[in-house]
């Protein structure tokens, strides 16, 4: 399409893994097993938070949410990327690039959301241990989720669409494995230094507010911590936070690498490590954290086992 003297783009071409002919059917392996690892550790999460009446409370139900939204997201990036690592020409249309977008940056503000909730959830929980069924009884839990939902779909809504009204010109090379922000930016032929600045302050508030917001309510769990008498209170309370502080660290250490640093510092390279990192690496090890760090989830697998191998047997 022609505007004026510029060739507009109808399509872009996803070059991340280019270089590496030899290695693609190698790397569709890997991608696809923790693909399908992902998937199946998520959604047996939440197939044990569903069928184990005792994990029916707000921080597991929090959990399924978060097991929930990892599979939508990592389903956003990776099916696509394996099917580019076969076929010869790895294009995408701009609509279906702008529709990843929406899809990838809606869950990846939600999932920001959803960290700041269940850190207020255990906050709570340890901090005004008697007034906890009062705080989050059903309806307040709901109404969390249902705000961290409705803040990742209107506010990157909001950023995508004004990102997709921009020209985008030339070849339509992306030099990365799916259409995220800056790398599609950088393929606008018009000056975009003041997007940039409003990406980088969207990106500021709504990654930096809830991470602010976890920090603060660790700083009031670790005070109530040590105001514990006993050594095993201390222990126990700290059990139930451990795998939502290592969950956060892997998912805001990326983030903030990736979203809240200049454009001049981006380069292709640091761009797909830290990008495999939080849209294949890290939700592969969720599972792995909330089954092994966790006692209440670990016990309850074990029933659910147990009583399918009984079922076979009768």
């Amino acid at each position: 399409m022609k505007n004026g003297s510029l060739s507009l783009c109808t399509e872009f071409t996803l070059v991340a893994f280019s270089s590496l002919a030899e290695l693609q059917l190698v790397l569709f392996v890997v991608f696809l097993v923790l693909y399908l690892f992902t998937v199946g550790g998520n959604l047996t999460i939440i197939c044990v938070i569903w069928t184990t009446p005792s994990l029916h409370t707000p921080m597991y139900f929090f959990l399924a949410n978060l097991s929930f939204l990892e599979m939508c997201y990592i389903s956003s990036v990776v099916p696509q990327m394996l099917v580019h690592l076969l076929v010869q020409l790895k294009t995408i249309s701009v609509a279906g690039c702008a529709a990843q977008m929406y899809v990838f940056t809606i869950l990846g503000l939600t999932e920001c959301c959803l960290l700041a909730t269940m850190a207020y959830d255990r906050f709570v929980a340890i901090c005004y241990p008697l007034h906890y069924t009062l705080r989050m009884d059903p309806s307040v839990c709901l109404k969390l989720a249902g705000a961290s939902w409705m803040t990742g779909i209107l506010v990157e809504s909001a950023q995508t669409t004004w990102i997709f009204t921009l020209p985008f010109c030339g070849a339509g090379t992306i030099q990365h494995f799916f259409c995220d922000i800056m790398p599609v930016v950088k393929l606008a032929c018009v000056d975009t230094s003041q997007n940039e600045i409003v990406i980088f302050i969207i990106s500021f508030i709504f990654i930096m507010s809830p991470c602010l917001f976890i920090l603060c309510s660790y700083v009031r769990i670790i005070l109530t911590f040590l105001k514990m008498p006993s050594a095993a209170g201390r222990h126990k309370a700290f059990s139930t936070c451990s795998s939502h502080i290592l969950v956060v660290s892997l998912f805001y250490g990326t983030a903030l690498f990736t979203y809240l640093q200049p454009k001049s510092s981006h380069t292709p390279d640091t761009d797909k490590v830290t990008a495999l990192m939080y849209t294949v690496v890290t939700p592969a090890l969720n599972p792995v954290i909330y089954t092994l760090r966790n006692k209440e989830v670990k016990e309850a697998f074990q029933k659910v086992t147990q009583r399918k191998l009984h079922r076979q047997r009768d």
